[in-house]
């Protein structure tokens, strides 16, 4: 394995990050890592990661990745009391962030970013920790088209499927917030018509092994088929991040007089799944579940009562 000789800073290492980092570490990058809880990130140091205590001891690396869970947490890793950007010496020369952010929020940091003479790559990524190991992530990337080039090699380690660059500024975003947008809609009619056959009779898991050979088969609708039958709520996303990345799009929908009633539809389902966990012991606890958990609360309008079929289901991502 060739040593690459960038060095990379890393933060965040929750589901999304710590398996992106420990792809960059086995591809042979020198990647140095702060998480606002060291504990998770201790495990990347028996693979060569180097876990750092504070954020400004990445002040002295290349490139810079970062993958929180708000706009709010970004500017705070980055311009914080304590953030890589603020104090005296040396900063990073590219700041890569990888988050889900709105597109006003990322266009600001860009701005404070370049006044103090860094370049700024949006980078959201598509997938989880288990299409990240089997080396089907998807990525999209935007911003100054060298330091994207820069960049690009370091996301092949993460995404071998590759990498795609849609243009200057916060097109990414963009790209990401429609995405995540489809996410919502489509495992809202996955869930309405697994519900259906299955309420007339057809077992879960022989109609979505008919639906995953067709056409409309997909990566998607493939993972996400073992917890649909297996009732296996496991967490890759949860509800409230799905809601927040469809408010996104309907936001973007309105400033740019794009109708979209599917994807308003789809937001007022999901926001039922949030009334009806307060009918669980622990409402908190059960909204960080799966978002595929709509189906309990889908089945729930639908008279059904759901149990597992405790079926061996392919996900379409194993080894």
């Amino acid at each position: 394995m060739a040593e690459n000789k960038q060095k990379i800073g890393w933060i965040g290492v929750g589901r999304m990050g710590y398996p992106m980092a420990e792809r960059l570490i086995k591809a042979g990058y020198d990647v140095s890592i702060w998480n606002r809880t060291r504990a998770k990130a201790e495990p990347l140091a028996r693979g060569g990661g180097k876990v750092v205590p504070n954020l400004s001891d990445l002040k002295n690396v290349d490139v810079l990745f970062s993958i929180v869970s708000t706009g709010k947490d970004l500017e705070d890793v980055y311009f914080g009391s304590n953030g890589v950007a603020t104090g005296a010496g040396k900063l990073p020369k590219i700041f890569v962030d990888c988050s889900t952010i709105a597109v006003e929020e990322s266009a600001a940091l860009r701005e404070r970013l370049k006044q103090l003479g860094a370049d700024y790559v949006a980078a959201p990524v598509s997938g989880n920790a288990k299409v990240i190991k089997a080396g089907k992530l998807s990525a999209v990337i935007s911003g100054n088209e060298a330091a994207c080039k820069t960049v690009a090699p370091m996301f092949e380690a993460m995404a071998p499927r590759g990498v795609s660059y849609v243009g200057d500024g916060e097109l990414a975003r963009i790209c990401k917030i429609a995405h995540n947008v489809m996410l919502g809609v489509v495992i809202e009619n996955l869930i309405e018509i697994t519900l259906l056959a299955n309420k007339m009779g057809v077992p879960r898991h022989a109609f979505l092994a008919f639906m995953n050979n067709s056409v409309m088969g997909s990566m998607f609708t493939r993972y996400k088929s073992p917890a649909l039958v297996n009732l296996d709520w496991t967490t890759t996303f949860t509800p409230e991040l799905l809601r927040k990345d469809i408010d996104l799009g309907l936001a973007l929908g309105r400033e740019w007089d794009v109708p979209m009633p599917v994807t308003a539809a789809a937001r007022e389902v999901l926001q039922n799944h949030f009334g009806a966990a307060t009918l669980q012991p622990d409402p908190e606890e059960y909204l960080q579940k799966d978002f595929a958990a709509l189906m309990e609360t889908m089945a729930l309008a639908s008279g059904m009562k759901l149990s597992s079929e405790n079926k061996n289901v392919p996900s379409g991502l194993e080894s």
